[in-house]
């Protein structure tokens, strides 16, 4: 719900807010236009840091760069299978030893289970 229709919605409830602080009072016509122009500035504010987000991203693209994390190497999902399967080490041991987390690891192991390897 915007700040405006919460406005309103209170104004047809008789109802007043005022700010000591900030010397707002949205029962006089100086108060709803104060209020009406910093909720503009608060949504005009939103849109510009979405739009900015979708242009780095667009920016990102363009320069070869995707999101997320970097994909884990096949070769440190299989060092840390054989370490973990062979009974060599715990999950933790194997799989920080090649540099992978244990949930990265156990992801790979049920991929392979699924896929039938």
């Amino acid at each position: 719900m915007h700040l405006l229709q919460v406005v309103h919605e209170l104004q047809e409830r008789h109802v007043g807010i005022v700010s000591l602080r900030e010397n707002i009072d949205t029962s006089s016509a100086m108060g709803r236009l104060f209020l009406s122009i910093m909720g503009a500035a608060a949504q005009m504010e939103r849109e510009l840091r979405a739009e900015r987000a979708v242009a780095g991203r667009a920016a990102a693209r363009a320069r070869g760069r995707s999101a997320g994390r970097p994909r884990t190497s096949p070769e440190k999902l299989e060092q840390a299978r054989i370490l973990y399967e062979s009974q060599q080490m715990t999950a933790i041991e194997a799989a920080s030893a090649p540099g992978i987390g244990r949930r990265t690891l156990f992801d790979y192991l049920a991929r392979l289970q699924a896929e039938g390897g």
